[in-house]
């Protein structure tokens, strides 16, 4: 055999030629050259693998105790034992069992260790568990969107999700030439008519399971049952329409039952979660971090990258979350939940074709442990997300709050399409209102970071300070207008006008001039500051 040089190659082209290699004499000739190389950390772990699967004896210069492995933790057959929770990984995935990679848990001691010191049980706590690495090389296809319902309706952040992978992928197809599509799936009592809504509002493929258990969302069946259809199992007839392994994408509602939902589908099928993103968009991303490349000092680059752009530090700033994968270790679904009111439902076209596939699965009765025996039905919430002006009242009503009161809803009333929102400050005041309006001090009308997430045409911030946890809830409003006596008001740094005044006296100038179509009143600033 050609005597074979590691430094002319990267560490991925290295861990290729080594799984043709079974002679540990040349092993040690390959981790000598490298040694006296370029000497990459990386490429001796790579050596000392296929030095250990072959059953050669380890020298000792491979990961050293307690070290981390590029972000990764290497754990033997023999570290975990015979009895070791998990299952077995396939050869078609690329792996043996001596491989299998604890992904953040510390190596184990040496068989030696073990023989000086006995084990008391609380010395490796890990003893018993085994991570199996997700699918290498695996085949990923089409945005997936869990569609949530309620009371056999499908929520509206669904439609909202089904919106925007419908232009993700449309897009998608474009830059890529791919055409992959947007694959609704959901559960429930009789809910193949809200398959069918999904194709509408912009689904290819519309996947449910119909299972009159499924009526109210449940943590374990419905995790079940999602990672189920994400694999690809089931009978012929419900995954013939697929080839491949796993979604590339899947997006969640960022409501209570999709934030559970999510996470725990995305650990079942081992990959990862950016939670509470509002925006999403698709392109390629080059990285030089050794972790994601194998090798310090190269840059690679993932193509067909999702994008999740999340509110941090209560919205002050944005990140954007990326899912790459490892050398070695694929990452996916790359998976999000998204606050609802982020995007726009497309309209409903019921002349839309698409595939409607009832999926096949038998549920366990284990799974349906918790049972819920009775339930009281609340009156239905106020949903600011909907409307095209939305007028917010803050502690500047605090002189008088129920007449503050009066004059946001006259103000709402001008508009054909308006409602009335208020801040947390409102909410946990200890301000009275007269019976006729004290129902509109409610959290229910919230807006912010603990409230509803709303992007009107225009939005009218009277009184408001605008505190970042508010700012999460308003800031991708189209037009924002706000009034307020303290020209420092934290709000007009992110308001495209300013009115300085006391709402008291502002409100009702504002009222008459929507009600007179004189909507250009020189009260309106932007941002001078001029006296009103």
């Amino acid at each position: 055999m050609t005597e074979y040089d590691p430094n002319e190659h990267t560490v991925d082209e290295l861990d290729d030629h080594l799984e043709t290699v079974d002679d540990e004499e040349v092993l040690q000739t390959i981790l000598e050259a490298e040694q006296a190389g370029r000497d990459r950390k990386t490429a001796r772990e790579a050596v000392h693998r296929r030095l250990e699967a072959i059953g050669a004896v380890d020298d000792g210069d491979g990961v050293e105790e307690g070290t981390e492995t590029e972000g990764e933790y290497e754990a033997t057959k023999a570290d975990v034992g015979e009895e070791a929770e998990g299952e077995d990984v396939d050869d078609a995935e690329g792996e043996s069992e001596s491989e299998a990679d604890t992904d953040g848990e510390e190596a184990e001691t040496s068989a030696e260790d073990e023989s000086e010191e006995a084990d008391d049980g609380l010395s490796h706590p890990t003893r018993d568990k085994r991570h199996v690495r997700a699918l290498e090389d695996g085949h990923y296809e089409d945005m997936w969107v869990f569609c949530e319902t309620q009371q056999g309706e499908l929520l509206e952040v669904s439609r909202e999700m089904l919106g925007k992978a419908r232009e993700l992928m449309d897009q998608f197809a474009e830059e890529y030439g791919d055409e992959e599509r947007v694959v609704a799936f959901l559960m429930g009592d009789d809910c193949e008519e809200l398959a069918e809504e999904c194709i509408a509002y912009g689904a290819d493929v519309a996947l449910y399971h119909d299972d009159e258990r499924l009526e109210r969302f449940l943590h374990k069946p419905y995790t079940e049952v999602s990672a189920h259809m994400a694999r690809g199992e089931g009978s012929v007839e419900s995954t013939d329409w697929r080839d491949y392994d796993k979604p590339r994408y899947v997006l969640f509602p960022a409501t209570n039952n999709g934030r559970d939902l999510s996470a725990k589908v995305q650990a079942e099928l081992d990959s990862g979660l950016a939670s509470d993103c509002s925006d999403l968009f698709i392109e390629e991303n080059e990285v030089s971090n050794p972790v994601k490349t194998g090798e310090p000092g190269v840059k690679k680059t993932f193509e067909k990258v999702l994008h999740m752009k999340r509110p941090d530090f209560s919205g002050f700033e944005y990140s954007t979350i990326l899912c790459l994968d490892n050398p070695g270790r694929e990452f996916h679904p790359q998976g999000a939940s998204i606050i609802p009111g982020s995007f726009e439902p497309i309209d409903r076209d019921d002349d839309r074709e698409g595939l409607v596939v009832e999926h096949d699965m038998e549920l366990e009765d284990d799974w349906f442990q918790v049972e819920i025996t009775e339930h009281d039905q609340l009156e239905a919430g106020i949903d600011l997300t909907d409307h095209e002006v939305i007028v917010c009242l803050g502690r500047g009503i605090a002189d008088d709050p129920t007449e503050g009161m009066e004059l946001g809803l006259d103000l709402v009333d001008a508009f054909e399409d308006a409602e009335l929102g208020i801040t947390r400050g409102i909410v946990t005041s200890s301000y009275q209102f007269e019976g006729h309006v004290e129902e509109y001090s409610k959290e229910e009308r919230q807006i912010g970071e603990t409230g509803q997430v709303v992007a009107p045409n225009l939005y009218v911030a009277a009184g408001v300070s605008g505190a970042v946890q508010h700012k999460v809830g308003m800031d991708e409003s189209d037009t924002i207008v706000a009034i307020n006596t303290d020209t420092d008001a934290r709000i007009r740094d992110f308001s495209d006008y300013f009115i300085e005044g006391n709402l008291f006296e502002v409100l009702p100038r504002l009222t008459d001039a929507v009600e007179s179509g004189e909507t250009t009143i020189e009260a309106i600033a932007d941002g001078s500051g001029g006296d009103d």
